[in-house]
């Protein structure tokens, strides 16, 4: 009796409402009563086992007198069209596709009730169903015989929130579980399989308007502004001048009022035209990203570590020392100064002085005079022996093309061992120390697997 009140009969054979006798009253043959009684054992619901493609649409339009094009409806129920109630279909379905729960069962305790317990609630009578935490509570008493994290889906029910999913995620930290993947009933599209009949839809429907005010306030959205913040007409800032492996670099920042950042410039001498034009594109696409409302942190995170030429040691600026490309050094020096991101800077605030000694700075000063004379000067000519000596120095600094071509292959033979170290997991650097290329990250800086030395801050 439990098996059939969940699984059902699977006949119409003493089924409430529907059964063969109700049915040949409204005009079913002998024939297609045989072929609703050959599809009942393998149908989820009555409904599938009588209609036109069971008992064909022919026997509709001749026999039971409908309408072919009625028939032909995507909407077309043949139950409730003969005159059966909602109510009569839902009593006859549970007796014959049973009710898919043990939930009321004759003859089972309430107390064993948990066993039987599933994922999802079961059936449309069904109300129970494993908890999360149950689940949470299972994974952890394997977690400690097993070295990594365990493939299991946490079911949580359509009505979870998102407090629900904090609880779970906080109870799995909790309780020493590696990873966890919550799902929760009806959030992907592509779900294969719903519990929910197409009767329900409107009933879902009206629930979910007068939910949709609860609803919001339980999504999580990032959302940046849409309008444009401009910046005033006069406005504060810094310039900064450095070289990347001997390539002049200025970074300019326009700031608000109250001291953040709004725009960028970016300019570098001696580079193509289109390399400084894409440079351009890039510095005023960050501009305005940043007046609608991007945060400097997100272009930071995604621009660091970017690897393209010029690249190599940095001069000029007090706190990097080293970059990967023109962008990594930019979004360096704009999150150092800006966020105060140190994790990404060479040189700790600490430890760069202020002011420099007076003596460096006496040395390093322009000569201090306002104008200089000419004393004296003294005229030489050079005989015709003289400049045909100088020709031929001036001559022997040129490089013949024997030269040249040598030239040409040991370059070649360098760009060679770049490629090669690369292709091993190197950087493709030459270490200052041994000369050898066999330099791995570091951090934010670069060592030699060979001798052990680094770029110098490390």
């Amino acid at each position: 009796e439990i098996v059939k009140y969940a699984k059902g009969h699977g006949s119409l054979n003493g089924c409430p409402y529907i059964n063969p006798e109700s049915l040949a009253a409204k005009g079913f043959t002998e024939t297609a009563l045989a072929k609703v009684e050959k599809h009942l054992p393998s149908v989820f619901e009555i409904g599938f086992a009588l209609n036109k493609l069971t008992v064909g649409t022919d026997f509709i339009v001749k026999e039971l007198g409908f309408d072919e094009e009625e028939v032909n409806a995507y909407d077309f129920d043949l139950l409730e069209a003969l005159g059966f109630s909602k109510l009569e279909i839902a009593s006859a379905n549970d007796y014959v596709c049973g009710t898919m729960t043990i939930e009321g069962a004759p003859f089972l305790k309430h107390e064993h009730y948990p066993v039987f317990d599933c994922a999802n609630k079961c059936g449309k009578k069904g109300t129970r169903f494993i908890r999360s935490t149950a689940h949470i509570k299972m994974m952890a008493a394997a977690q400690p015989f097993i070295s990594g994290a365990i493939s299991k889906t946490i079911n949580l029910p359509n009505s979870a929130s998102v407090e629900d999913m904090k609880d779970a995620y906080m109870q799995s930290w909790k309780l020493g579980i590696k990873a966890n993947a919550l799902y929760r009933d009806g959030s992907k599209l592509s779900q294969p399989l719903n519990s929910v009949s197409d009767e329900d839809v409107e009933a879902i429907i009206e629930e979910k308007e007068k939910n949709d005010i609860v609803k919001v306030a339980e999504k999580i959205i990032h959302r940046y502004i849409a309008k444009r913040r401009r910046l005033p007409d006069r406005r504060s800032g810094y310039t900064q001048k450095a070289k990347i492996n001997g390539q002049s670099v200025y970074i300019r920042t326009g700031e608000y009022d109250n001291g953040q950042i709004g725009e960028i410039f970016i300019d570098m001498h001696r580079e193509g035209a289109a390399f400084r034009s894409l440079l351009n594109c890039f510095a005023i696409s960050i501009s305005l990203g940043m007046q609608h409302g991007v945060p400097l942190e997100e272009f930071a995170d995604a621009f660091v570590f970017t690897r393209f030429e010029p690249s190599g040691i940095v001069t000029g600026n007090d706190k990097i020392k080293m970059a990967t490309s023109v962008i990594d050094y930019i979004f360096r020096e704009l999150a150092v100064t800006y966020l105060g991101r140190n994790d990404l800077s060479h040189v700790e605030p600490s430890e760069i002085k202020s002011k420099a000694s007076p003596g460096i700075v006496k040395t390093l000063a322009e000569p201090e005079f306002e104008s200089e004379e000419i004393v004296s000067e003294r005229l030489v000519e050079l005989d015709k022996n003289n400049i045909d000596s100088y020709e031929t120095k001036l001559s022997a600094g040129k490089p013949n093309p024997s030269q040249q071509s040598v030239m040409a292959e040991e370059k070649a033979e360098l760009n060679s061992k770049v490629k090669q170290a690369i292709e091993k997991g190197y950087t493709g650097d030459l270490c200052p120390e041994c000369q050898s290329m066999t330099m791995v990250r570091n951090g934010t800086c670069l060592k030699c697997m060979t001798c052990g030395s680094t770029s110098g801050c490390s």
